[in-house]
C-alpha cells in the first residue's frame, strides 16, 4: 500500500507541475494565481510522500514539517486564487490581513518546535511490515488546525455567499469550484477523525488543484453561455426567431411571440403568422434587410426584417434566425424632424427654401402648363403689431395662411416667404383676378377682442422661362408691387415689360458705374451759393452723369437707385475727391471759396467717411474749412448718437458742417439743441407746405433767429426770385443758393461766371 501511494503522490507531483507552467503560459488574468496555486498543493503532498516513504525517524519528521509548512501555503494561495476568480476586490470586499499575520504566526511556531516540542512528536508504528512514524498532534499542532481550517471554512464561505448572490446564470461558475473542494476538505477531516496512518485526503486536494486548473484555464461554461445567450436574446427590445432549414419556427423571444401573437408552445405557428403580417417573407432570405410599413394614419408601424442563415462545417444550411425591428418611433421622429425643416412653424406652411424647391419640381413635372408666382404682402402688418400686440399678430399671421391654403388646389406651391411675405405657384387657369381682387378688399381679421381690416398686395409674376431661378421670379412678382399707385383700391399687380425694361437698366448702369467713373462721365457740377449781398461766396458739388450714349442723365436715374444698392459710396468718394482737386487749384489761383459735398446715409455703411474724407484734404494740401459737409437730417435719424459723434469729430478737425433738409423730419427741434452743426439748409419747399404763407414765413423766421441765438448760420435753397431773397435776407438768412442766382453747372462755366464777376467787381 505505501509503495502504491508513492507511485501515486509523485503522479500527482508531476500532474500539478504541468499545470502550473500551462496556466503561467496561459496569458490569463487569471493564470498567475492559478499557477501558485497548482504550485502551492506540491509542498503538502511532496511531504506526505517523504513520511509515506522512509523508515528513518528524523527524515519522517522533515516530511511532517514541509506538510505542515505547506498547508500554510496552500491556505495562502487558496486566499489569493479565490480573490482573482470572485474578483473580490470589484465587488469591495479584501482578503483581511490577519489572515495572512496568522498564517505566518503558525508556520514560526511550527518552525520552533524543535525547541519547545510544543506542536508535534511522532510514534513509530509498522505498516505493510515496515517502519512508519506516525503523528503525535500537541498543542501547537491543534493551533495549526485551527488557523488551516478556519481559513479553508472562510474560504468555502465566501464561495457560498457568491453563489447566493450572484444572478443565476453565474452562478455554475462558482459551484465547479466549491463541490471539489469541499469534497477535498472533507476527506482530509475524515483522515484526521479515523486515525489512518496514510493521509490519502493529498490525492483529493491533487485533484481539486487539477479541476482549479481546468475550469479556470480551460472550462468554458456552455450552460452560462446558452443561458446568457437566451436571456440577452429574450430581453431585446427587437423580436428574434430562429427557423429550421425546413423554414419552420423553432424559437422566439419574448417580443417575437407578442409580435406574432403566439405562446411559447406553439413557435412552429410564427412563419404564418408573420407572413400575415408583412407578406412574403422570402425577400427577407434573400436580402441583407427589408422595410416594411404596415397600417396607416395613426396606427402605421415601420419595421426592418433582417435575416441570417446559418451553415455547419460543411457549408451546409442548418437554419436562419430572423430579427425585426420595430423602427416606428425613429422614423416618425425623422419624419416630424423633416416637417419642421420644411414647414413655417407659426402656419405650417412650407418654407422660403423648401418652397423653391417643391415649385421647381412642379415646374419640372408639368413643363407644358401656364404657371405663375404669386407674392403675397401685408402692407400693414407692423401697425397691426404696434397696435393689437404680437399675439395678434401671430393670430393674423395664421389667418392668412389658412385663407392661402383653402384656395389652392393639387396643383398649387405655397408657403410662408419671411414675416409677412407669402409665396404661391399657381396656374394661370386657376387664378380669378376679380375675385381675388374683391376678397382682398374686404380681408378682415376678427379676434376675441380685436377686429381690423387688412392691406394685403400681391404681386404676380408669369413664368416665361421654368429654368429662371425661382428667387429671381418672386424679385419680379415682388418688384410689380411697385406699379400700384392707389393701394386701397388696387391689390393685384402684374409684372410687366415696363418693369422689366426698369430691371435691366438698374442692372446696365450698376455695372457701368466703375468705367463711368474712372473715364470722367459722372462729374461735378457746382451750384453757386451768395451771400447777403448776392456774392457768391462757395458752391455745392452736385452729381451729374454724362452718358455717351444717353446723353445727360438726370440724378433721379440713377442716385436712388445707387442708394438702394449702396454703390452711391462709390459715387460719393469720387464727389469728395473731384471738390478736393478743385478747391486746391483755386487755392493756386487765390479763388477764396468753398464747395460743400454730400454724404448719404448709406456712406456710413460701406465707408470711414471721416478718415476717408480727412485723408483726401491733408492729400491736396487744402483748409477744412473749405470742403464743406452736408449731411441730411434723415441720415441723423438712424444711430443719431453714433452720427452726432461723426460729426463733432468733422469739427473738430476744422470741418463745416451743414444740415440739409431741416424742417423734413419730425424730431429735427428736438435734436437740434444737441447736433454739432454750423449751418442749417432751409429748403424754400418748406414754405410751401402750407396754404396760410403768413405762417409759414412766422415758422421760417423763427428758425433763423432760434438758429442765430444757437450760434448756427442759415442757408435757404432753392430761392428763385428777387423777393423770395429779399424777404429771406430781412429775415435774417445769410446764405442763399437757387435759380435765381444760377442753376448748376459745369466746373469750367462756374468758373468763367466767377471771372466774370470778378471783373464786373
Amino acid at each position: 500500500m505505501r509503495l502504491a501511494f508513492s507511485v501515486i503522490f509523485s503522479a500527482m507531483i508531476f500532474v500539478l507541475l504541468l499545470c502550473a507552467v500551462s496556466a503561467k503560459r496561459s496569458h490569463k488574468a487569471i493564470g498567475n494565481a492559478a499557477a501558485w496555486f497548482e504550485v502551492s498543493i506540491i509542498p503538502p503532498v511532496a511531504g506526505n510522500l517523504i513520511i509515506i516513504s522512509t523508515q528513518n525517524r528524523n527524515i519522517a519528521i522533515i516530511g511532517y514539517y514541509i506538510f505542515f509548512l505547506g498547508m500554510n501555503n496552500l491556505m495562502f494561495s487558496l486566499t489569493r486564487f479565490s480573490k482573482k476568480y470572485c474578483k473580490m476586490v470589484k465587488n469591495g470586499r479584501e482578503i483581511p490581513k490577519a489572515v495572512d499575520i496568522l498564517l505566518i504566526i503558525d508556520s514560526i511556531q511550527i518552525l520552533l518546535n524543535p525547541l519547545h516540542k510544543h506542536t508535534f512528536t511522532v510514534q513509530k508504528g509498522i505498516v505493510d511490515g515496515l517502519t512508519y512514524y506516525r503523528l503525535v498532534p500537541l498543542i501547537g499542532q491543534t493551533f495549526h488546525r485551527i488557523v488551516d481550517y478556519g481559513i479553508f471554512l472562510a474560504t468555502v464561505l465566501i464561495y457560498i455567499v457568491m453563489i447566493v448572490r450572484s444572478p443565476r446564470i453565474y452562478r455554475e461558475k462558482f459551484w465547479v469550484i466549491l463541490v471539489p473542494l469541499i469534497i477535498a476538505g472533507g476527506w482530509q477531516l475524515f483522515y484526521i477523525l479515523s486515525r489512518a496512518p496514510i493521509d490519502t485526503s493529498m490525492i483529493g486536494f491533487s485533484v481539486f488543484g487539477m479541476l482549479v486548473y481546468i475550469f479556470s484555464i480551460h472550462y468554458r461554461p456552455l450552460r452560462l453561455l446558452d443561458r446568457m445567450l437566451s436571456e440577452i436574446v429574450s430581453e431585446m427590445s427587437d423580436a428574434m426567431f430562429v427557423f429550421d432549414p425546413t423554414r419552420t419556427c423553432i424559437w422566439a423571444n419574448e417580443k417575437g411571440c407578442e409580435l406574432a401573437e403566439i405562446t411559447p408552445l406553439c413557435f412552429d405557428e410564427a412563419t404564418a403568422k408573420l407572413t400575415d403580417i408583412f407578406g412574403d417573407l422570402e425577400p427577407v432570405y434573400e436580402q441583407d434587410s427589408v422595410k416594411r410599413i404596415i397600417g396607416t394614419g395613426r396606427e402605421i408601424r415601420y419595421y426592418i426584417l433582417e435575416e441570417n442563415k446559418v451553415t455547419d462545417s460543411d457549408s451546409k444550411l442548418t437554419g436562419s434566425y430572423m430579427r425585426i425591428h420595430d423602427v416606428t418611433e425613429e422614423q416618425l421622429r425623422l419624419k416630424q424632424e423633416m416637417y419642421d425643416a420644411t414647414h413655417d412653424i407659426l402656419t405650417g406652411l412650407y418654407t422660403r427654401e423648401y418652397l423653391y424647391q417643391r415649385i421647381s419640381e412642379k415646374l419640372t413635372a408639368d413643363p407644358d402648363r401656364e404657371y405663375l408666382i404669386i407674392y403675397v404682402d401685408v402692407k400693414n402688418f407692423k401697425v397691426v403689431n404696434d397696435i393689437f400686440g404680437t399675439a395678434f399678430g401671430d393670430y393674423t399671421i395664421k389667418c392668412i395662411a389658412d385663407w392661402i391654403r383653402k384656395g389652392m388646389t393639387d396643383d398649387c406651391r405655397y408657403g410662408r416667404l419671411a414675416g409677412d411675405t407669402f409665396g404661391v405657384l399657381a396656374p394661370k387657369d386657376q387664378f380669378n383676378v376679380e375675385k381675388i381682387e374683391a376678397m382682398l378688399s374686404r380681408f378682415t381679421i376678427k379676434g376675441e377682442k380685436a377686429e381690423y381690416n387688412l392691406l394685403i398686395h400681391c404681386g404676380v409674376y408669369k413664368i416665361d422661362k421654368a429654368d429662371t431661378d425661382i428667387s429671381v421670379m418672386f424679385d419680379r412678382a415682388h418688384l410689380s408691387l411697385s406699379l400700384i399707385s392707389d393701394e386701397y383700391h388696387t391689390h393685384i399687380a402684374f409684372y410687366d415689360n415696363a418693369i422689366r425694361e426698369k430691371l435691366m437698366w438698374n442692372q446696365n448702369i450698376s455695372a457701368q458705374l466703375p468705367d463711368a467713373i474712372e473715364t470722367g462721365q459722372i462729374r461735378p457740377y457746382l451750384q453757386p451759393i451768395a451771400d447777403k449781398n448776392g456774392k457768391i461766396v462757395g458752391a455745392e458739388a452736385l452729381v451729374r452723369w454724362i452718358h455717351p450714349e444717353h446723353g445727360f442723365l438726370s440724378p433721379a436715374a440713377f442716385i436712388p437707385l445707387f442708394e438702394k444698392n449702396g454703390l452711391i459710396a462709390e459715387v460719393d468718394k469720387h464727389m469728395w475727391r473731384s471738390a478736393c482737386k478743385i478747391l486746391a487749384r483755386w487755392k493756386n489761383e487765390k479763388r477764396d471759396l468753398f464747395i460743400s459735398v454730400n454724404i448719404s446715409p448709406k456712406d456710413f455703411y460701406f465707408v470711414d467717411v471721416i478718415g476717408e474724407i480727412t485723408s483726401l484734404v491733408n492729400e491736396y494740401g487744402i483748409e477744412p474749412s473749405k470742403l464743406r459737409i452736408e449731411i441730411t437730417e434723415t441720415a441723423m435719424m438712424n444711430d443719431a448718437d453714433s452720427r452726432m459723434k461723426t460729426l463733432q469729430a468733422f469739427r473738430d478737425a476744422g470741418f463745416i458742417v451743414e444740415m440739409d433738409d431741416f424742417g423734413s423730419g419730425y424730431s429735427s427741434l428736438n435734436m437740434l439743441k444737441d447736433m454739432p452743426v454750423d449751418v442749417l439748409k432751409i429748403d424754400m419747399k418748406f414754405l410751401g407746405k402750407s396754404d396760410d404763407e403768413k405762417k409759414a414765413h412766422t415758422i421760417v423766421k423763427n428758425i433763423i433767429n432760434l438758429s442765430k441765438e444757437l450760434g448756427i448760420s442759415t442757408l435757404t435753397e432753392g430761392v428763385e426770385t428777387q423777393i423770395q431773397y429779399e424777404v429771406l435776407s430781412d429775415m435774417g438768412c445769410k446764405l442763399f443758393q437757387g435759380y435765381y442766382f444760377a442753376k448748376p453747372m459745369p466746373v469750367n462755366e462756374f468758373e468763367e461766371k466767377m471771372l466774370e464777376e470778378a471783373q464786373t467787381a
